[in-house]
């Protein structure tokens, strides 16, 4: 019987990557998103691979679509063992003053809501296989403001938020609690979403960084936490390129 993992927002970037990782350390993926093309292709890749996973449509700020993912993950096959809250995304750089509240709540709404939402709907099905494991994937903006931030590190403040009062409640409980903070990672869609599309706003964020982390080095961390003995909890990690020291502090190449 294979233990399945469920991946949120696993339709493109560090979801992706989590999903094809997991499905080679043996979990039958669940791999939820909302744009089915994408998921298609995703399960294609994985299956020609070798790996096993299914594609569920899931909006994480619909509380109707996760009850249906919920329902799916009832006719898996498998107990599920583990969840990675992955869905999530950044609106905007403008300074709190001229930030536009729609903005900010989009990202409220997928980032923590999704977060919540998704979690206790398939608490139950984690705690009830004895070996359940939680992964909320955050940011170092979790911890770090920056200007032009704010709305983005309000919510992932609160995502770290989530995942610390999490593991307290749930402490005595057959669940564990993980939270993965990356610093900068060059994903195809983070930054264009972020600035509406302006591929050349998007590109400037990571001019003159020669390895900013890539999907797949996050996915590999969230791998090997996922995979520790059950005794151990990795309660966070973080993880940023060599040229990333701090939020603030990125070495770029000389005359970018």
């Amino acid at each position: 019987m294979s233990r399945v993992a469920i991946v949120t927002g696993a339709s493109s970037g560090i979801g992706a990557a989590t999903a094809r990782r997991l499905a080679s350390e043996g979990f039958h993926v669940l791999a939820a998103a909302r744009r089915t093309d994408r998921l298609a292709q995703l399960i294609a890749e994985i299956t020609a691979d070798g790996g096993a996973a299914t594609a569920v449509s899931c909006d994480v700020t619909s509380d109707e679509s996760v009850a249906a993912l919920a329902r799916a993950a009832q006719q898996a096959p498998g107990p599920v063992t583990l969840l990675v809250n992955n869905a999530g995304g950044a609106r905007g750089m403008d300074p709190v003053e001229a930030g536009a509240v729609g903005d900010w709540q989009w990202m409220y709404d997928v980032n923590v809501l999704g977060t919540l939402r998704v979690t206790q709907a398939l608490l139950p099905a984690l705690e009830s296989s004895g070996a359940g494991t939680i992964v909320i994937v955050s940011s170092t903006a979790g911890f770090t403001v920056y200007e032009g931030g704010g709305g983005y590190t309000a919510a992932k403040h609160a995502q770290t938020a989530i995942a610390g009062t999490l593991r307290l409640e749930l402490c005595g409980r057959p669940v564990r609690v993980i939270e993965i903070d990356p610093g900068m990672v060059k994903t195809d869609e983070f930054a264009l979403i972020r600035f509406g599309g302006d591929a050349d706003r998007a590109q400037a964020v990571y001019a003159g960084v020669a390895e900013p982390l890539l999907a797949e080095d996050v996915a590999d961390c969230i791998a090997w936490c996922a995979t520790r003995p059950q005794h151990v909890n990795v309660d966070r990690l973080v993880v940023r390129p060599l040229a990333q020291a701090a939020q603030h502090k990125v070495h770029r190449a000389s005359g970018v």
